[in-house]
C-alpha cells in the first residue's frame, strides 16, 4: 500500500523536503485534541495489521492533501487542477474521520507523509507543464489502485469494527477518484497525441 487517496516547512533550500506540521498536526490544534497528548500517546487496542493500515492510511491521505494542493496550483490542464481541488477536498474529510476513529482507539498516528511521499513530492514539485501533469496523473491512477486494492481489504478483514465501517465507508470515494484519475490521464494522453 503506497499512499492512499485519503492536508507544512516545504523545500528548505531546494536541498531536501521537510514537511514538518501537516494539516493533520493542524487540525488535532485547531479542534482543540492538542490538549491532550495523552489520548494520542497511550498504547492501542488495535491489532498490529490494523494500526499498520491506520499508519498507512494516515501518510496516504496527508500526500494525497499535500500533493492535489500542489497540482491545483501547477497543473496547466484544467482537469488535473480540477482533479488536484477534488483530492484536498476528500481526503481532507476522510483525514478529519480517521484522526477521530485513531484518538478514540488511542492509536498512535504519524506526523509526517513519510519518506516515499516526500519523494515524490519532491519530484513532482520539479516538473511543471505538461510535464508535471502526465507525472501527477501517473501517480494518482497508480496510488488509487493500490488504495483500492488496500481499502477492499481492510473492508473485509480489519479485527477492529470501527476500522472496518471507515474503510467500507471510504472504499466508494477512492474508486471515484480512481475513475476519474484514469480519465484524465486518458484525455491528457489523447491531446497530447492529437498535438503530434
Amino acid at each position: 500500500m503506497k499512499r492512499f487517496s485519503l492536508s507544512t516547512a516545504f523545500l528548505a533550500s531546494g536541498a531536501s523536503l521537510c514537511l514538518a506540521l501537516p494539516a493533520f498536526a493542524k487540525s488535532v490544534m485547531s479542534h482543540g485534541m492538542g490538549s491532550r497528548p495523552s489520548m494520542m500517546g497511550r498504547s492501542s487496542h488495535l491489532s498490529s495489521t490494523d494500526q499498520h493500515f491506520i499508519t498507512e492510511a494516515a501518510q496516504g491521505g496527508m500526500a494525497e492533501v499535500q500533493l492535489g494542493s500542489l497540482a491545483s496550483k501547477k497543473g496547466s490542464n484544467r482537469g488535473v487542477k480540477a482533479f488536484g481541488q477534488r483530492m484536498v477536498q476528500d481526503h481532507s474529510k476522510a483525514n478529519q474521520e480517521l484522526m477521530k476513529l485513531a484518538t478514540m482507539k488511542g492509536a498512535p498516528l504519524p506526523k509526517s507523509i513519510g519518506g516515499k511521499h516526500q519523494a515524490i513530492y519532491s519530484r513532482l514539485s520539479r516538473l511543471s507543464g505538461a510535464a508535471f501533469d502526465s507525472a501527477y496523473m501517473s501517480d494518482m491512477v497508480e496510488d488509487h489502485q493500490e488504495d483500492v486494492a488496500a481499502f477492499q481489504k481492510a473492508s473485509r478483514t480489519a479485527h477492529d469494527p470501527a476500522l472496518k465501517g471507515w474503510a467500507s465507508k471510504t472504499l466508494p470515494t477512492l474508486k471515484e477518484h480512481l475513475r476519474m484519475a484514469t480519465q484524465t490521464k486518458q484525455s491528457l494522453h489523447s491531446r497530447s497525441k492529437g498535438k503530434m
